[in-house]
């Protein structure tokens, strides 16, 4: 959908902050648009001046090395989210009275006005995989969707673009919410809240009213975890439109407005004539892939917001079978004398790394990478009866084996105390020895995968060989 060219940004002295994913496509288009750019960046390595010298041909002024300073005459600084709110820059904005906005902030305005509506989750956890999820169902329902935002689709590609869309299911971070402060959804969900990205917040307080943000001025469905009460207060502090609903959802019987599971069916008592009395069956909890228990909750939360919008029940449940999840979550690598091997790289933090042992038992466990100034005395506790044994990796390891002394001192524990190419081969063959036919050697790491690996992918992607190589 190509946008009429707004007047507010025409000879406009805009700043843009950050190159990357969302810095380039942002400074672009504020230029198509007849503003004057300015692209400051703290960095200044080879991929920095690649992109400098791609927006320099355009006629953009680029300032590597340099991400402090306000620029003379800026009018409005639109930011990667990553950049922290207490950056100088920021600080320098707010004292000149410049507003802030965020990439999805400017994709919002720059809507047209027969733009699709957003269907938007967030969350600590599941973001991604919901997200896929509630396009899967909108793609069964007939109706023209994409999975965009967090998820790695461009805003303003899905925007701007040739491609006509009835509805966005949209994934949105706590820093783009943080940065987005027009947004207005016609539903949205936040899946859970638990401690994560405190040093980019400040506050446990300030990244949850962030994920709060999503809320306001919602026009249908606020859908919540009716196991995380954090959730629903977000919803009774937000500020909606007159008529917009609370829904929950649960793993257990649903109540009244909510979606939960009965005898191993997902049912709907939110969007249903009298649903005091009534129920519509969605799909069967064998057609999540996999039904692990957080899976499930994931399902839920898309199946309401598609209700939200008024999908039928069938396109639930087709939208859930066609649905395949992406690698590294929870995914099934092999079955090797009797135990099987998982890989979910994707479990960077404990909330992560709790849904996922959960979902097993008997475990041996694979853990460790870069903490992040989590603890792990409580996703212990929680998760001790479940291990067979545990096997750490990665360079805060010792929080973990501290924590397993303290509450499950009982279970065995191989600390690995190498960090190179062979190590994870290691780590698997110490679990594969601990392991007992009918458990389950889970990657489960509850940290980030960067002191050893680029991302969690290549961290998974070591998982899967090792696990092959140990079966050759």
């Amino acid at each position: 959908m190509t946008s009429s060219v707004p007047s507010e940004f025409q000879g406009k002295h805009i700043t843009v902050a950050g190159l990357g994913v969302s810095g380039v496509p942002a400074a672009k288009v504020l230029h198509a648009r007849g503003a004057i750019v300015t692209v400051v960046n703290d960095g200044d390595d080879a991929r920095a001046r690649e992109q400098a010298a791609e927006l320099e041909a355009l006629g953009i002024t680029v300032r590597l090395g340099d991400g402090s300073t306000l620029p003379e005459g800026t009018e409005l600084i639109v930011t990667a989210p990553g950049w922290q709110p207490d950056k100088p820059l920021f600080r320098a904005a707010e004292q000149a009275g410049v507003p802030v906005w965020g990439d999805v902030e400017l994709a919002w305005r720059l809507r047209g006005p027969d733009a699709a509506p957003w269907l938007a989750v967030t969350g600590t956890n599941g973001k991604t995989t919901t997200v896929q999820m509630l396009a899967s169902i909108l793609k069964a329902a007939g109706l023209r969707t994409a999975a965009v935002g967090n998820i790695g689709v461009s805003l303003l590609d899905a925007v701007l673009g040739e491609e006509q869309y009835d509805v966005l299911a949209v994934e949105l971070s706590s820093y783009q919410l943080h940065w987005a402060p027009s947004l207005r959804a016609h539903s949205a969900a936040v899946l859970n809240l638990a401690p994560d990205h405190l040093d980019w917040h400040g506050s446990m307080e300030a990244y949850a009213r962030d994920k709060g943000r999503i809320y306001e001025g919602n026009k249908v469905a606020c859908v919540y975890n009716a196991a995380d009460k954090a959730t629903e207060d977000l919803v009774r502090e937000a500020d909606v439109e007159e008529g917009c609903r609370a829904v929950g959802f649960t793993l257990g019987t649903p109540g009244p407005s909510e979606l939960g599971v009965v005898e191993g069916i997902l049912v709907d008592r939110a969007f249903v004539a009298d649903r005091q009395k009534n129920a519509q069956e969605l799909a069967e909890v064998s057609d999540v892939n996999p039904p692990a228990p957080h899976n499930i909750a994931n399902a839920l939360a898309a199946a309401a917001l598609a209700r939200a919008f008024g999908v039928p029940a069938r396109a639930v449940r087709d939208g859930l079978r066609a649905f395949r999840p992406d690698a590294h979550r929870i995914a099934h690598v092999a079955d090797i004398d009797g135990v099987a091997y998982v890989d979910d790289s994707k479990a960077t933090n404990t909330h992560a790394a709790e849904a996922s042992l959960a979902a097993y038992e008997p475990i041996v466990w694979i853990a460790g990478g870069l903490a992040k100034g989590a603890t792990f005395d409580e996703l212990v506790a929680k998760s001790a009866k479940r291990l067979r044994g545990a096997v750490l990796i990665g360079a805060d390891r010792a929080l973990i084996r501290e924590a397993l002394a303290r509450h499950a001192p009982e279970v065995p524990v191989v600390d690995l105390d190498r960090t190179d190419t062979g190590a994870m081969l290691q780590a698997v063959t110490e679990a594969k020895r601990l392991a007992q036919p009918g458990d389950t050697v889970l990657l489960a790491p509850a940290c980030a995968s960067m002191d050893m690996f680029t991302n969690y992918n290549q961290r998974g992607d070591a998982f899967a060989a090792a696990v092959r190589e140990l079966d050759a």
